[in-house]
């Protein structure tokens, strides 16, 4: 069996949001609609082992109709394998799906059993988007996890999908959307959401694997990159949009340092001027963020270990009373961004670019070639260049000035980003260890680096932040108390540097797993 492709582009929204859509000529006045109640059943093994192997198998009843369909993981966001057919039973029918992964990942007498079920309205429209034929899929209902306590969770959501025509003509759609209601890229299906209701994990979400398939070429395997760090971001900002939290912020940030990295480690073949403004546009609007990231770490870390050497300093309660007003404030500008419509506009614009931006059109020069070249082949020699050139900014490390050590610190996170990357390319046990060892490696000069940067950050919350921000107001107490952290924090640095040094040894001898 082919393995046909589901082009799809989930929007987030409310309620009342779908009601005002609905109202608009551009889905009123359309020839071709309908509406369904879906009732879907979803089902894995006591083991999950559906799960862990990027698969999701629903039985979904429409009418008089039984079918049956199997997805699997795609490049992360916009393109999912999918197998459906129509059965006779209300159980999953695995004789039907001999010509898919499923048997090389389920035993012959393997048990499937009910785990959670997804009741929904769907109303449905065929849409005429420039060259192109667009079903728009209008969602609301709820999933329902009997296994969990019978947890619920509401669906409210809009599924753009391509029945035919170009990608470009899905995402103009995707804005004249946006223009009439506010909607946020959806990155979760309803089985994830399903799976995290039996679950229970928490919010706050990691970095996850890329799947890289067997066979991508160069800009399939941006794509994939660009749309798990997209993904990654999506799934924290949805937690600060709830509420405060310092994890989801970070991560939320990690993802965003991972974009913008693999926007570098691409290079030239993503470039175009569309793709500037828009790497523009997000370093800038994500500037609060880092703000409040700053302020989570001093008074996490540097304010509790001061009060630990000074116990009986009283400037440290000003001081920690000036940085929590300071926090205060710096969460609500990200407040204020994250609910904005350049934010949502900015995301929309981002996973359009990727998916049919110029950068995939431009036929100069020798890019079509470079577009089809093997990723496997991209990451090892982007991985070279990247690995000789942490070597060489990090020779006699201890010894660079602090704007140098800056320097060899981008120059090993975006190693470490290609790392991670491409790790999927690297099967088998031997280039598994390998890659371990290198990554371990690598994360020994980053943690040194990282704890150096975290000491011109704290020069640079007390500077901004006490002596810039509050001046005299902050009393003498608390500008006595800035100073002294600065002071302390500084006295680590020594050490610090020696053992930096002793990590970029360490990482030149690590052997490269791609070779």
């Amino acid at each position: 069996m082919s393995e046909p492709r589901e082009i799809e582009l989930k929007l987030e929204c409310e309620p009342s949001d779908l009601a005002m859509l609905q109202e608009h000529p551009l889905l009123r006045e359309v020839s071709e609609h309908g509406e369904a109640e879906l009732a879907s059943v979803y089902y894995d093994t006591p083991d999950r082992a559906l799960r862990a192997a990027g698969l999701g198998l629903r039985v979904r009843r429409i009418g008089e109709r039984t079918i049956q369909t199997l997805k699997a993981e795609g490049d992360g966001l916009f393109a999912r394998p999918e197998w459906e057919q129509a059965i006779e039973g209300p159980e999953p029918d695995l004789t039907v799906l001999a010509d898919t992964p499923l048997p090389d990942i389920l035993d012959r007498d393997a048990k499937l059993a009910p785990l959670f079920t997804t009741a929904v309205t769907r109303k449905t429209y065929l849409v005429r988007q420039g060259s192109s034929t667009v079903e728009v899929a209008l969602d609301t209902g709820r999933i329902v996890a009997p296994t969990a306590g019978d947890r619920i969770a509401t669906i409210c959501e809009i599924e753009l999908e391509l029945k035919d025509g170009a990608a470009s003509d899905l995402f103009a759609l995707a804005h004249a959307v946006a223009a009439l209601v506010p909607v946020r890229l959806g990155v979760r299906t309803k089985a994830e959401r399903g799976y995290a209701l039996t679950e229970g994990k928490p919010e706050r979400v990691k970095a996850e694997a890329v799947p890289l398939r067997e066979g991508a070429n160069a800009a399939d395997a941006f794509r994939a990159i660009a749309h798990a760090c997209l993904r990654h971001m999506r799934l924290n900002e949805a937690v600060l949009l709830e509420r405060r939290d310092a994890g989801a912020l970070h991560q939320m940030r990690v993802a965003i340092r991972r974009l913008r990295s693999a926007f570098s480690l691409f290079g030239d073949l993503v470039e175009d001027a569309q793709g500037e403004r828009l790497r523009a546009e997000l370093k800038r609007m994500t500037e609060p963020l880092g703000r409040a990231r700053n302020l989570d770490v001093f008074l996490a870390t540097t304010l509790p270990a001061e009060r630990e050497r000074h116990p009986d300093e009283v400037g440290l309660l000003g001081l920690e009373r000036q940085l929590e007003e300071a926090r205060t404030k710096a969460y609500a500008e990200v407040e204020v961004l994250l609910a904005s419509e350049a934010w949502r506009s900015l995301v929309l614009d981002l996973i359009g670019w990727i998916n049919a931006g110029p950068w995939l059109r431009d036929a100069r020069g020798d890019r079509p070639v470079r577009r089809d070249e093997p990723a496997v082949d991209f990451a090892e020699r982007e991985l070279d260049r990247r690995r000789r050139q942490v070597k060489k900014r990090g020779r006699r490390l201890d010894r660079l000035s602090p704007e140098e050590r800056h320097r060899v610190r981008i120059a090993a996170k975006k190693l470490r980003y290609g790392a991670e990357f491409f790790a999927s390319l690297y099967s088998g046990r031997k280039a598994g260890r390998r890659h371990a060892a290198f990554v371990k490696a690598l994360s020994g000069l980053q943690d040194q680096l990282g704890a150096l940067n975290d000491i011109a950050t704290a020069h640079e919350v007390v500077r901004a932040e006490v002596v810039e921000e509050a001046g005299i107001a902050a009393g003498a107490s608390t500008l006595f108390a800035a100073g002294m952290a600065a002071a302390d924090v500084e006295v680590r640095e020594r050490t610090l540097l020696d053992e930096a040094a002793e990590a970029h040894a360490e990482l030149v001898d690590a052997k490269p797993f791609w070779r």
